[in-house]
């Protein structure tokens, strides 16, 4: 039996066994580096951060009213308060206001009280007053938005002279700011392409690929300028209302992008 592995045949084929063998494991080896280049942990990455601003004047100006009204009772009140803020309704729709642009904030009916003291003799122990029903008080808070923002301010009067108690949260804004969002944030992109090509160059590598991307986007700022809101008087036979500035409004993107370099 030993003779035979110890024949010329033998060790020949013995030999290219183990050549097999190591060519094999030769070829395993390459490919599992060759893979290793491409699942590195230490990949190389450049990160740039671009802005994008978009300057726009307030298309839709929005404020508040409030309608206060007094009664001997729960139902007289709600009348009285009923029947100015159904005035106000009517003339803001008379203006053009649609329905959806009118919004009840808040809505409070609680009864009055006040105190009264009692009388006392001279000298002797008196007891404290005590609250007596006075009637209730009815209030009311309406939002309005006025989309031709030339006529807020004879809008604000009007209200004013129908029986609003208060008019407030006067602000100008754009009605659709998710537009001028995606305007910003194009801007933002573009401007960190451009800064991602300028680093690569100065670092003498390429950009491979996107790797992340990160966003950071602002409220809307107001921005002034000469914009302005007011009644033109030669239209009015009265006063139009107070000259309002509009201003401009700022809205800006900032989005930070990382690419793999080589």
């Amino acid at each position: 039996m030993q003779g035979i592995f110890n024949t010329a045949q033998m060790r020949v084929l013995g030999a290219l066994t183990l050549f097999m063998i190591l060519l094999a494991l030769g070829s395993y080896a390459a490919l599992n580096f060759e893979r290793l280049q491409y699942v590195n942990p230490m990949l190389s990455t450049v990160s740039v951060t671009g802005e994008g601003e978009v300057l726009a004047v307030p298309d839709v100006g929005q404020f508040s009213f409030s309608v206060t009204a007094e009664g001997v009772d729960a139902a007289v009140a709600q009348e009285a308060s009923g029947t100015k803020v159904n005035e106000i309704l009517a003339y803001l729709r008379e203006q053009g206001i649609e329905d959806k642009d009118i919004k009840v904030e808040y809505y409070n009916l609680y009864p009055r009280w006040r105190y009264e003291e009692r009388m006392c003799a001279m000298g002797s122990y008196c007891p404290p007053g005590e609250q007596i029903p006075d009637g209730f008080e009815v209030s009311q808070s309406i939002a309005v938005k006025v989309r031709d923002t030339k006529q807020a301010p004879a809008i604000i009067t009007g209200v004013g002279e129908r029986g609003a108690t208060n008019i407030s949260n006067l602000n100008f804004t754009i009605d659709d700011i998710e537009a001028l969002r995606d305007e910003a944030r194009t801007k933002a992109i573009k401007d960190a392409q451009e800064k991602a090509g300028e680093l690569a160059k100065q670092l003498g590598v390429r950009l491979v690929r996107f790797s992340s991307y990160y966003e950071d986007g602002d409220y809307p700022q107001p921005y002034y300028q000469s914009s302005m809101v007011a009644m033109d008087k030669a239209e009015s036979a009265g006063f139009g209302g107070a000259e309002l500035p509009v201003g401009e409004e700022s809205t800006k993107v900032r989005v930070n992008v990382t690419y793999e370099v080589r």
